[in-house]
Order: structure tokens, then sequence, then C-alpha cells
């Protein structure tokens, strides 16, 4: 018969298996895109999602995203998630909403992630709305 501890033991290495790995690299390599989604997209395209794109909430909810027509890995000009923060205002379907255009800087991050293959976190990362409410929601 095997020892209690032994078997707590065994289950406890068991346990810690279990847990997906995440790099430091992985999660500093995600974390430019993550400040653009929290800073810009999140407030209308999270829990209390305002349009038909799915959510973006957290990363395993953006991982389903990538490969479909959102967001086609290495193709940012093909990936309408690109698409519709570089239309101009008039355009419908511009995002974000008239006035609250995403800065250049942060329309280059979302181009060079999606060039360089989309790629999160394998854990779920939970993203938060930053800065205040657009006015025009």
């Amino acid at each position: 018969m095997m020892k209690p501890t032994t078997l707590l033991g065994i289950c406890l290495l068991l346990a810690a298996c279990a847990q997906p790995q995440v790099s430091n690299e992985e999660i500093a390599a995600f974390a430019p895109v993550r400040t653009v989604l929290e800073t810009n997209c999140v407030h209308c395209h999270g829990d209390n999602r305002l349009s038909t794109m799915p959510p973006i909430n957290d990363t395993h909810a953006l991982s389903k995203l990538i490969g479909s027509q959102w967001i086609v890995p290495g193709k940012p000009e093909a990936s309408r998630f690109y698409q519709v923060v570089t239309f101009p205002d008039e355009i419908p379907g511009a995002m974000p909403p008239s006035g609250h255009a995403i800065p250049t800087h942060d329309v280059h991050i979302l181009k060079q992630w999606i060039k360089d293959g989309a790629k999160v976190p394998a854990h779920n990362i939970k993203m938060e709305p930053r800065g205040p409410l657009p006015r025009s929601i």
C-alpha cells in the first residue's frame, strides 16, 4: 500500500503538469497588443459588447478570431480586424467610432502582431478596459 504522503506528492505533481506553461517571453510579446486592445477596443468589444463582432475580453476569446475572416495570421490587409481600424471615419464600420481613431503607433502594433502570426499566450489573460469610455458610446 502507498503512503498517503507519496500519494499526495504524485497528485500534486500531476496537477502541476496539467497547467499550461507560459513563458515570460510569450506574455511580454503580447503585452503591447493587450495594451492597444484594452485602451481602444475592450470598452465596446468586451463583456458588454455593442457590436456583431465576437467579444475580445480575454485571450481565449481573441484566439477564436485567429484563422477566421477577422484575423488572418500573416496577412493584416486580409484581416477584417485590421481593416476596420484603418478605415477613414466616413466609411461605415470604421473602428473605433468617429472621432476616436486609434493612434498610428497602436495601428502599427496590431499590424505587426498579425503579420507575425497573431500569437496569443497559451493561458487565458483577462483584458480590462483602460481609460475613459468613448463619448460617442
